[in-house]
């Protein structure tokens, strides 16, 4: 393992180490001489759906099972497969765990919780350093037992520590099930406006199915991807979720982007305006007058996938041919209005998922940012330890006790 880089200015109060700077009352420790380390002796067929105790298996899902073989605290991380040096849990209470899965354990008078923010986001890229090759296969012991972890002096600082960044994983795992939640709620009201199953007030008109090719125009751009430009005036569509940018414009319009090739059926792009094209992206357009594209945008979302799905003999879709889309069916009312409506109220529900995702990124973000600095030393949330402290309260006894 590379030693970090030498800080040649120390500030007061720290001291350079080998992974480091930290707090000079902070010591540095290894991991085997402040926990146990050991392996399971399960395999995967041994989980059971309904199982009483959490399984931890090589994966970041955790399964179940009847058995436990530790009743604790501990810290498990993947011994081998796709997450190797990814995939870590903290637990305290009954469990088991797969053969090929580390269990870090008893850590005596140290914080588990401390030791496990500071272990999951450190020791990926210990792993990488220990490797000549790009990518982990496997984790030998020796790479958590000599791994070095900084400590406070104090379990109660280290406790501190762990519960900010607790209370923040409480925070980001709220997010994420809110954000779960209200992407359960839009699908289930796409369900049902998007089939007339649901239909809004003051609309009663009927609805009718259509083939996309006989309500948009719909053809290929013609740009390359090297035609981007890093700060280009207008959106550049690739074949990508991810929008370029470009000087130049063909297009000026309302209109619906799907790639031909790559993330077939999954990738859907609208918008109104200036804009330019790949090749291999198809652009929707030229909407019949009592189309509104905004609502085709959405369905095409919600079912063009599988409608590709079914026309094609094979298990994948490699590309989209111009039938595919002039044969896609769409139902919606016949009035342009209802059309208008029913695309705001998703539109909406879309708005808000986005705005909630911004903020759990920031979220996350944030923690990243208090990791850096709590687990270091960079920021104290307990008064650091000083020896002459200690003498000067030791003093003031002795001078009240001499008084009496």
């Amino acid at each position: 393992m590379k030693p970090p880089r030498q800080n040649n200015t120390i500030p007061k109060g720290y001291k350079q180490t080998e992974i480091g700077l930290i707090p000079e009352d902070w010591e540095v420790i290894s991991v085997d001489e402040i926990s146990k380390i050991t392996t399971g002796d399960k395999d995967t067929q041994n989980k059971i759906a309904d199982g009483k105790y959490p399984f931890f298996v090589r994966s970041q899902e955790i399964e179940r099972i009847n058995s436990y073989t530790f009743d604790g605290e501990a810290v498990l991380t993947s011994g081998d497969g796709v997450g190797v040096g990814k995939i870590f849990h903290y637990i305290k209470g009954k469990f088991d765990f797969h053969q090929r899965v580390y269990s870090i354990h008893d850590f005596n008078k140290y914080d588990g919780k401390f030791f496990y923010y500071y272990f999951s986001n450190h020791f990926f890229e210990r792993v990488m350093q220990m490797t000549a090759k790009s990518s982990v296969d496997s984790v030998r012991r020796e790479m958590i037992s000599n791994m070095n972890i900084p400590f406070p002096p104090t379990i109660q600082e280290q406790q501190a520590i762990a519960q900010v960044l607790s209370d923040t994983d409480r925070c980001i795992e709220s997010m994420q099930q809110l954000i779960a939640k209200k992407k359960a709620i839009k699908q289930g009201a796409m369900q049902e406006l998007l089939t007339g199953k649901k239909r809004l007030a003051d609309f009663s008109g009927k609805w009718e199915t259509k083939k996309l090719g006989e309500v948009a125009f719909i053809k290929t751009g013609s740009k390359n991807n090297q035609d981007k430009v890093v700060d280009g005036y207008y959106p550049f569509f690739v074949r990508s979720q991810s929008i370029e940018k470009i000087n130049s414009y063909s297009y000026d319009c309302e209109a619906i982007l799907v790639p031909g090739e790559g993330g077939i059926g999954s990738i859907f792009h609208y918008i109104n305006g200036k804009f330019d094209v790949h090749q291999r992206v198809y652009v929707i357009s030229n909407f019949s007058e009592n189309i509104y594209g905004k609502y085709v945008y959405l369905f095409m979302k919600e079912h063009f996938g599988m409608h590709a799905m079914k026309n094609t003999v094979k298990a994948t879709v490699d590309s989209l041919r111009l039938p595919t889309f002039k044969e896609f069916e769409i139902k919606l009312p016949n009035d342009i209005q209802e059309q208008q409506a029913i695309a705001q109220i998703l539109s909406d529900m879309d708005a808000e998922i986005e705005a909630l995702t911004a903020q759990l990124h920031k979220t996350k973000a944030l923690k990243q940012g208090l990791m850096q600095e709590l687990l270091t030393g960079k920021t104290r949330l307990v008064k650091p330890y000083r020896q002459e402290d200690n003498d000067e309260l030791r003093m003031v006894a002795e001078e009240k006790t001499n008084f009496k």
